[in-house]
Parts: structure tokens; sequence; C-alpha cells
């Protein structure tokens, strides 16, 4: 996953960096680190963990707990009931 798509992702979805942060379990910091492809003038790689959840969120999956998963968001083409 590159920055660019990283911040697609974010977007896709509607979520601020801050966000974005809270559903990763991550500091808004590394948002914008992996957003912007380095920290400090050095790469930083988009971890395997990070992108697997990004993913999951993007299916509407909040959480697992090796059983039964947990939706994130309520779909977007339903209408609120």
């Amino acid at each position: 996953m590159t920055p660019e798509q990283f911040r697609s992702w974010r977007r896709t979805l509607g979520l601020k960096q801050k966000d974005a942060a809270e559903q990763l379990g991550l500091k808004k910091r590394m948002i914008q680190y992996y957003e912007k492809g380095n920290r400090d003038g050095r790469p930083v790689e988009i971890p395997k963990s990070i992108r697997l959840a990004c993913y999951a969120l993007s299916q509407g999956i909040a959480d697992f707990d090796g059983v039964t998963t947990t939706d994130a968001l309520p779909p977007k083409d339903k209408p609120d009931a």
C-alpha cells in the first residue's frame, strides 16, 4: 500500500486523520507519516497488520474476537432504519 493508496482509503471511508487513527488503534501522527510516506526524511512502510486492518474496515469489520465480527460503520447504500 502506497501513501497515496492509504490516503485514498481514508478519504473513501470519509474518515478524518484522527478518526482513522482511532479506528486503527494508532496515534494521529502515524497516520500523517503513512500518508506522507516518510518520517524525518526516512521512508515509512505501512505494516501488513495496518494494511489488513484497512481492508477489514473497508469491508465494514471493526473488530474480530476469533469467532465473530463487529460491524464498523453502517453500510453506505442502506438508509438508516
